[in-house]
């Protein structure tokens, strides 16, 4: 497929799971993507890599006029930098509250901000966020993740309001666990991994983690100018946990 020939895509966090899985994807569909992200280094799939800590402002504009400028464009960004959390309300203390919000939350923000003159150039603008199912699904021990993630979905559907008459498309992507190295992390911190990689598992109706690869296919769709009607759009990839009710015997 080629819906993305011409256009010049920002893949934030782009340099390991869901973040790498879209750059593979995009770059396949004939993309000049360019990944920010802290860890900079080889681009791999992606054709540009720039090191950009999304909380710093000067890092960010920077990054985003070293795009522009080498590319003479910019089209779509995608904005899935973000850092986890766990725990209740009270187990994380406030420069943990500012650290996370900080990153998931005005770093789409910043990162948007920069992009917008660009984006207001193209004809085939677009914003894409990934949130997460606990933006609109109670879990336990997310209560710092889930106030950022439920902070991305509002700011989506804002910015798609606002920029609508400028022909930005803003949508957002919702994933369930996703098997990604910071879960992967989390599980090995657990007592038991394997007992607790099977409750995520058995969370989610289909049986299993959420593939990367089938987020960044969903992000995918939302960025390409094929979707020219989808804006203000939450689309859910969680193997059914939003949507589903079923028998427990």
């Amino acid at each position: 497929m080629g819906d993305y020939d011409g256009l010049v895509v920002i893949v934030t966090g782009g340099a390991s799971g869901i973040g790498a899985a879209t750059v593979r994807v995009l770059s396949g569909r004939g993309a000049q993507v360019a990944v920010l992200d802290p860890a900079g280094g080889d681009p791999g799939a992606a054709t540009l890599s720039i090191r950009c800590d999304v909380t710093d402002p000067a890092e960010v504009d920077a990054a985003v006029a070293a795009v522009a400028d080498r590319f003479g464009r910019l089209d779509v960004v995608v904005n899935n930098a973000g850092i986890g959390a766990t725990g209740d309300v009270a187990a994380n203390d406030d420069d943990q509250w500012h650290r996370v919000l900080d990153v998931n939350v005005v770093g789409m923000a910043r990162v948007t901000r920069a992009a917008l003159p660009h984006l207001r150039r193209s004809p085939s603008a677009a914003v894409v966020c990934t949130s997460s199912v606990v933006a609109v699904v109670g879990l336990p021990q997310r209560a710092l993740y889930a106030a950022t993630k439920g902070a991305v979905l509002a700011l989506t559907l804002a910015m798609a309001a606002d920029h609508v008459g400028d022909r930005i498309r803003v949508n957002a992507v919702l994933p369930g666990t996703a098997d990604t190295p910071w879960v992967g992390r989390l599980l090995d911190a657990a007592t038991d991994p394997d007992a607790a990689r099977e409750q995520l598992r058995q969370r989610q109706p289909l049986g299993r983690l959420v593939a990367a690869e089938e987020v960044a296919l969903a992000i995918a769709y939302l960025g390409s100018p094929l979707s020219g009607s989808t804006t203000g759009t939450a689309l859910t990839v969680d193997g059914g946990l939003t949507g589903l009710r079923l028998p427990t015997t």
